[in-house]
């Protein structure tokens, strides 16, 4: 009858502190400090003998906040409104996007960072943060302009570091989000990148790149290839990176990186650079926009969603393994699904110019002129650096007698090329040159016309 008129007391090891207070109170020494670590807390809670336990009671009375020793009434409610809350649902139906008609229009005129905007209005975002920074800023400043007037919000945040947390913020809630920034500003958002990618949420993040190390200057420059492709915060994490060429690919992949972080509800980074945020170019719009519906996974606070959560907080060892597994198992589906390039003249190509952004179309034109000199050489260009289109290169290779890259920046896109064939098991054999500025200066098509034909091989020629 003991148990019954006195019931005996639960511990939570979860909450308990090991502070012993309970130890001192007990009279039957039914408590003694415990041995094994509390992995959730990193705490030794105190061990429980409820043997000779009377259900005196001063144990829970001499507990102090968080309450690791409570009454067995207050332990069972406890556990029927955790019950509850777990009860079996119906899981959110997703909530589809609509596809709106768009009128005819005629071409616009405009520099690249506006086309990325109105790219991303098209795609549905209303929700844009940002940090002023050259040379992107005027994207940000159009948005600033436009999303009140159409029921958005632009918020111009104290910090890169504030704008990446309220991107998780919107995002977590299946919103489209997005923002504007360049190098410095794309490094100091990097830690909540990762928070993005841990927790899958999706998000847009147009890095429009500038010279560096360190501040640099705000010139052209490839800068930030390594951090987008292998460099995206702490842990397994891993992007789909867009290299658009021209104002108009500005506007169209930022269309789709929306697209593309909602399917795999992971951020997307459109890596452009400083010539092509300010660069002007005719841009012809979609034939319709997009309506944004809702994830059935989203985080929106209200009833249908409320069990949802969005974390990327795994504690347990074994719990966060599962976790990075199932993540690389995404990025595995995302490299076999989203590898995209442009070849330009390569069907017989015995030289292969390698080339993104701004200095693909110095490339482009240097294929021309070496064409025009009877040398056979065609472009390829990565419109994906993350994954590196490698699938499409690959044929190229049994008639290429030679590649060279042509980037601004010292090396990082080359890095990328070759750790993409060495995992192809592919390239050996074939030589790899480069044409390489940095600082703020482009390579011109004369360097690389100068390259090509001072170190051609035999055969090469036409």
């Amino acid at each position: 009858m003991a148990d019954a008129v006195h019931p005996k007391p639960v511990l939570r090891p979860l909450y308990c502190k090991g502070c012993g207070r309970c130890i001192e109170a007990c009279a039957h020494r039914c408590i003694r400090p415990g041995q094994a670590i509390e992995p959730a807390t990193g705490l030794i809670p105190v061990a429980f003998d409820p043997e000779a336990c009377t259900g005196c009671g001063l144990c829970v009375d001499a507990c102090p906040e968080p309450y690791g020793l409570i009454r067995q009434e207050t332990a069972e409610a406890l556990e029927a409104a955790r019950r509850a809350r777990r009860a079996p649902a119906p899981p959110p139906p997703d909530v589809p996007d609509e596809r709106v008609p768009l009128p005819e229009t005629r071409p616009l005129v405009l520099k690249g960072n506006h086309a990325a905007a109105i790219g991303a209005l098209l795609a549905g975002c209303r929700h844009v943060y940002g940090y002023p920074i050259t040379p992107s800023t005027e994207g940000a400043e159009l948005m600033s302009r436009l999303l009140p007037g159409l029921g958005g919000v632009f918020a111009q945040a104290p910090s890169e570091v504030a704008t990446v947390n309220m991107m998780y913020g919107t995002g977590g809630a299946g919103l489209p989000v997005m923002t504007f920034t360049s190098s410095p500003g794309f490094s100091l958002m990097l830690e909540g990148v990762s928070y993005l990618v841990g927790a899958e949420v999706p998000a847009v993040l147009v890095n429009v790149m500038r010279g560096g190390p360190g501040l640099g200057n705000i010139a052209p420059e490839q800068s930030d290839v390594k951090l987008a492709c292998r460099g995206l915060g702490h842990g397994n994490t891993h992007a789909i990176v867009l290299a658009p060429a021209s104002p108009q690919e500005m506007l169209d992949l930022t269309l789709l990186a929306f697209e593309l972080a909602f399917r795999y509800r992971n951020p997307v980074v459109l890596l452009a650079d400083g010539y092509l945020g300010q660069m002007t170019g005719k841009v012809v719009l979609p034939r319709a926009l997009v309506r944004p519906g809702l994830p059935g996974w989203a985080v929106t606070g209200d009833a249908a969603h409320r069990r949802n959560l969005i974390s990327s907080i795994y504690l347990a060892e074994a719990d966060l393994e599962a976790h990075n597994l199932r993540l690389s198992a995404k990025y595995a589906r995302i490299a076999e699904a989203e590898q995209r390039a442009e070849l330009h003249r390569c069907e017989d190509a015995a030289v292969v110019l390698i080339a993104c952004n701004t200095p693909a179309r110095m490339a482009k034109g240097a294929v021309s002129a070496l064409r025009a000199a009877g040398v056979r050489a065609g472009l390829f260009r990565p419109q994906t650096l993350w994954p590196f289109p490698v699938r499409s290169l690959l044929p190229l290779l049994e008639r290429a007698e030679r590649i060279v890259v042509v980037e601004a920046s010292e090396g990082q896109l080359e890095d990328e090329l070759r750790l993409a064939l060495s995992h192809a098991g592919a390239g050996a054999g074939i030589p790899i040159d480069h044409v390489r500025r940095c600082g703020g200066v482009l390579p011109s098509q004369e360097e690389i016309v100068g390259v090509v034909r001072g170190r051609a091989r035999q055969g090469v020629a036409a």
